[in-house]
């Protein structure tokens, strides 16, 4: 007969579970940090922000909302929104993302409804990437993609940030800005040529346990189409402008009755601060610092704030407009759609 191994006795205790991975766990606390960071950012931001505002007036002036102003600016928020979406096209179709334009505005509407929802600012990102593509590596593709597209809309917001903080400082005239900023916009195209034609060299010359070298070297794809990144720059420029003109409504909407060229030096500023991963959906990083911003102009903190609140109002009903095309389109693009499935995809640049 054959010998059954011995169970163990019943008091036996029993074998103890193998601990979890040291990776894991330094990746769980690192994410469990940053979302309290981000919280108390968010409350600590708040409460410096409200600490002088009226309340009263702020209620007041919330009540007194022109909202045929602000349905404006939501309209304008709509076609950024649109626009935004094909510039993200222009950079995904060439890398083999052969999609209508309806599907890239439908993923980027339902990452600005996940960046809502999600604890960390790149979380509508990521859904953008996983619901582009149907495999691995054609999500690692999309990735690539959703970050170029947000380091063209951040060298966009540099140039219109500058290039209006330099005319109102010197009190230029609108020829004469508009001069500089095609200066400014000519120098940033050309060091973003010059930069993606040497991807590979810049992540070789980065040590490969910096992540700075895993983001660089995502990019690679457009080595070899240094130009997507310069015209998706030019369609970030729009992008931008419109996201001032939409805040330029808002601001209408409660009788604030500022310079547009104002807004273009301030949103854009208000707009990259609120990139720094200190706050949740940027709430109080983006009224704490339109409040700073417009003091100078005799504007009162509550009015600033109202702003602020306003503003993130568009964004939230922008994101719900998302959520109903998540809800009404679930199901991801097939595998056989994606880059990788049945053909060669981008090939990597020589080195």
């Amino acid at each position: 007969m054959p010998v059954l191994p011995a169970r163990p006795p019943a008091d036996a205790d029993p074998e103890p579970a193998c601990p979890p991975e040291p990776a894991a766990m330094g990746g769980r606390a690192r994410r469990a940090i940053s979302m309290a960071v981000r919280i108390f950012g968010t409350v600590g931001l708040m409460a410096l922000t409200l600490r002088h505002v009226d309340w009263p007036n702020l209620f007041a002036l919330l009540g007194t909302v022109d909202w045929r102003w602000w349905g404006a600016g939501l309209a304008l928020c709509v076609i950024v929104q649109l626009l935004a979406s094909t510039r993200w096209a222009a950079l995904a179709r060439p890398i083999g993302f052969h999609y209508p334009l309806s599907v890239f505005i439908r993923r980027f509407f339902e990452g600005q409804f996940f960046s809502l929802c999600l604890p960390t600012s790149i979380g509508g990102d990521v859904v953008k990437a996983y619901r582009l593509a149907g495999t691995t590596r054609g999500r690692v593709l999309a990735g690539c993609t959703v970050l170029a597209d947000r380091l063209s809309g951040l060298a966009a917001l540099g140039v219109i940030a500058v290039t209006a903080l330099i005319g109102n400082q010197w009190s230029m005239s609108m020829a004469m800005t508009l001069m500089v900023g095609a200066s400014i916009l000519a120098a940033v195209l050309l060091a973003a040529r010059l930069v993606v034609g040497h991807l590979d060299s810049i992540a070789t010359l980065l040590p490969a346990r910096f992540g700075l070298r895993g983001i660089v070297a995502s990019l690679l794809p457009y080595q070899q189409r240094p130009r997507l990144i310069t015209s998706a720059i030019v369609w970030s420029l729009l992008v931008q402008m419109g996201g001032a003109l939409v805040v330029d409504a808002v601001g209408k909407s409660i009788g604030t009755d500022l310079p547009v060229s104002f807004w273009f030096a301030a949103v854009p500023l208000v707009a990259l601060a609120m990139v720094l991963p200190i706050s949740i959906g940027g709430v109080g990083v983006r009224e704490g610092g339109l409040a700073v911003l417009l003091a100078p102009y005799g504007v009162p903190s509550e009015k600033a704030v109202a702003i602020g609140l306003l503003w993130f109002l568009t964004s939230i009903v922008c994101g719900l407009l998302g959520g109903m095309m998540f809800l009404a389109d679930r199901h991801p693009i097939p595998s056989a759609d994606a880059p990788g499935e049945g053909n060669a995809g981008p090939a990597r640049p020589s080195r």
